[in-house]
């Protein structure tokens, strides 16, 4: 970046320092407006109310007349969640704008909602992304499906960053299993209520920490559990705030990612913070975040929605202590090779300054 001060105009949804409805999009966008304030590039932040990406009318009125208020050239990067489900308001004034596009995940990824909503909302993705001036992707595996999707040309990538954490206490047995994540189909707890009802000869106990963004998700949930013996060895434990979110990690053995899609996965790297393994599924950017060590991965990659396939992978760390002493050890490693936030930032902050000096 020049030593010439720039303003950046970040326009995001509402309620990204909301601690009651954490989401890895949330800390994304409050860790980079935080980092880019720390650089020499001035911050504006816009946070815009509404059910995006399928805003009601008031919603899309408020970010039209944000879009508007800017002077011409101006230098902004708009949240995915945002943009992308309104064309019709973004591109007419992205012409005149210096426009960035943060895409957290493609919003046809959400696979609890209708067939035909997704079809719709991946068209108007891809009318917005056409119409930016560049696109910003939180891990390679996303940038090659936006480009190969939306047929973009280059894609930016700007993987979220990790700031190393205390080492977790652990235990020698390995049974404190640890699930971060808004409950709903998207993050697969229900794949791994199924995996651990085939454990319970083993000795573990797992909670699950994240809000209930789909109740009919959750109360299916807690009714499986029920069903299959588990209430009292999981916990669905709710939002928490990032310090006791911080301390769960502290505490916990293994953290297991279920999920069905994911951009990227920052729960995995906010466990190899704690040098904690993981046990995730090898979909869109996870192998990114996991990594890898001198020592191998620093956990099991396994296919989703697959509750034997889990299973196996977390039997396998539970009886046999060389595994989880090679996996501890490549956590560690990893957890050495983290790159923190504010390293992220000047990446977007390079991005934004060529933006806004291209032809």
């Amino acid at each position: 970046m020049t030593g010439m001060t720039t303003d950046v105009v970040l326009v995001v949804p509402a309620g990204i320092d909301d601690e009651t409805a954490p989401s890895g999009g949330n800390v994304y966008d409050r860790r980079m407006r935080d980092g880019l304030a720390a650089t020499e590039l001035g911050v504006r932040e816009i946070a815009v109310a509404g059910a995006w990406p399928r805003p009601a009318e008031a919603a899309r009125a408020q970010l039209a007349r944000s879009l508007d208020g800017l002077p011409d050239g101006a230098v902004v990067l708009v949240d995915g969640l945002v943009a992308c489900g309104v064309p019709d308001v973004v591109v007419p004034r992205a012409a005149r704008l210096r426009l960035a596009v943060l895409v957290h995940m493609p919003l046809a990824n959400d696979v609890s909602q209708p067939s035909d909503v997704a079809a719709e909302l991946d068209r108007r993705e891809g009318e917005t992304l056409a119409a930016a001036a560049a696109v910003v992707a939180t891990s390679q595996a996303t940038a090659r499906r936006l480009a190969a999707r939306h047929g973009l040309g280059d894609v930016e990538v700007v993987a979220p960053g990790a700031d190393r954490a205390p080492l977790s206490t652990g235990s020698a047995a390995g049974d404190r299993l640890l699930c971060v994540g808004s409950v709903a189909p998207l993050k697969g707890q229900d794949v791994l209520v199924e995996a651990l009802a085939t454990l319970a000869d083993l000795a573990w106990h797992c909670r699950c920490v994240g809000p209930p963004r789909d109740p009919v998700f959750t109360t299916d949930l807690r009714e499986r559990m029920e069903r299959l013996g588990l209430a009292d060895r999981i916990r669905l434990v709710g939002p928490q705030t990032s310090e006791q979110v911080g301390e769960m990690y502290g505490d916990s053995d293994l953290v297991v990612l279920p999920s069905r899609a994911e951009s990227y996965g920052m729960v995995v790297t906010e466990a190899l913070a704690h040098a904690i393994p993981v046990v995730a599924s090898n979909v869109g950017g996870v192998p990114e975040a996991l990594g890898d060590t001198p020592d191998g991965i620093p956990g099991l990659l396994v296919t989703p929605d697959d509750p034997a396939g889990l299973a196996a992978a977390l039997r396998s760390w539970l009886t046999d202590a060389e595994l989880r002493h090679r996996l501890r050890t490549a956590a560690r490693l990893r957890r050495d090779a983290l790159e923190p936030w504010q390293t992220a930032a000047r990446r977007m902050g390079d991005v934004l300054t060529a933006m806004e000096v291209a032809p």
